[in-house]
């Protein structure tokens, strides 16, 4: 299963039902840039039991702001679209896969 980018249309949609691992990021952020072989190995590891979606924070900014998200890299667990599991910085694959089972 490959990376949902999501949008202000898609993101409510998206995190609505089962487990939905989401990063929150932008395109200048050196951080986020180190992150992202970890998303991408989670969404293919957990393809088909976990959606893995990316909020690009510069683009959707409203969507970043009604989490308080203040600083990125932060990945948030959302389960049938409440929020499970924050993670702010970057954080070694196993953080992830401890709160993913």
């Amino acid at each position: 299963m490959s990376i949902i980018h999501l949008t202000d249309e898609t993101f409510e949609k998206e995190i609505a039902s089962g487990d939905t691992l989401v990063d929150f990021w932008a395109d200048w952020c050196g951080p986020c840039k180190m992150l992202a072989p970890v998303i991408e190995e989670l969404a293919d590891e957990y393809s088909g039991r976990v959606k893995v979606g990316k909020v690009d924070t510069d683009a959707f900014g409203e969507i970043a702001e009604s989490f308080g998200i203040t600083g990125i890299p932060t990945v948030i667990l959302f389960r049938d679209g409440s929020e499970l599991a924050r993670f702010v910085g970057v954080r070694p694959k196993e953080d992830f896969t401890a709160v993913l089972g």
